[in-house]
């Protein structure tokens, strides 16, 4: 059984609900109509007692390219007041899979950047393919980092490096070893092994895994974790709402030209 949105796609299986992120034709950039259908997804997924485990993916062979900066372009946001609008919708979707009750596995192909990378290091479990890339590239454009999950997984030193660089074409292989990632296997047997791991939890008592998931959160939590996401939030929030010289460049390159030449703008600047 399936869902009807336009965005994404929810399909129920047995005790798993598997969630796709469907927009292949822009890599699966995350807009603002997918944050609300993905928060109305996570809504149905929390509510239904058949529902035991959550697997999300994308369509057409990425997982995301994060944020959809095509809209942003168009919209043309400014100042603190639009742009805290922007970012608590963000930040409010992406970390839903962080605190969603039921457990959350992703499944990587492809690209997994930006904010599409924070979704996956917000989930549970991540299983990705050998050639799966992860990135946090923002800054290399001029814009900040909505949730800053990366150093709680990898350290400050790693979280450092790929934050302040830009980097965003780690790979899966890297990223598992340094902790952002659970596992990697080959592009075909992804999804199948997501599916295989959230079955073989779901067999387990619901309210034993959810009160367990919601013990190893908080050990997190109490270590201050939810109030430093609040305050990177506020953070991102002044860089944004002020408008770095870097990000203006940028968008005044995607508005004439078209984001492909917006991104070899960005790329050539550090010589890629």
């Amino acid at each position: 059984m399936s869902e009807a949105f336009e965005t994404i796609v929810l399909r129920h299986d047995g005790p798993v609900a598997r969630l796709t992120l469907n927009r292949p034709e822009r890599l699966n950039a995350i807009n603002k109509q997918m944050l609300g259908e993905l928060q109305t997804a996570l809504d149905t997924v929390e509510a239904d007692d058949a529902t035991r485990v959550l697997v999300v993916s994308g369509a057409g062979g990425n997982f995301s390219s994060g944020f959809d900066l095509k809209e942003q372009m168009e919209a043309r946001p400014s100042g603190t007041k639009a742009w805290r609008e922007i970012l608590d919708r963000d930040f409010s979707a992406i970390t839903r899979f962080w605190s969603l009750k039921k457990p959350t596995i992703a499944a990587v192909n492809g690209f997994c950047l930006a904010g599409a990378c924070e979704l996956a290091l917000c989930c549970d479990i991540t299983i990705a393919a050998e050639d799966a890339t992860f990135g946090e590239p923002e800054l290399k454009f001029g814009a900040g980092i909505v949730v800053m999950m990366l150093p709680w997984l990898v350290g400050p030193k790693r979280a450092k490096e790929i934050i302040l660089s830009g980097a965003d074409r780690i790979p899966a292989r890297e990223a598992q070893a340094m902790g952002m990632i659970n596992r990697v296997v080959a592009a075909k047997d992804v999804e199948a092994s997501a599916l295989a791991l959230a079955r073989h939890i779901a067999v387990i008592d619901p309210g034993l895994v959810q009160k367990t998931k919601r013990a190893i959160n908080r050990a997190f939590e109490f270590a201050g974790l939810l109030d430093a996401l609040e305050d990177a939030l506020q953070i991102d929030l002044a860089i944004e709402g002020e408008g770095s010289i870097d990000k203006q460049q940028f968008m005044e390159i995607a508005r004439k030209d078209g984001l492909r030449a917006a991104i070899a703008w960005r790329d050539a600047r550090f010589g890629a």
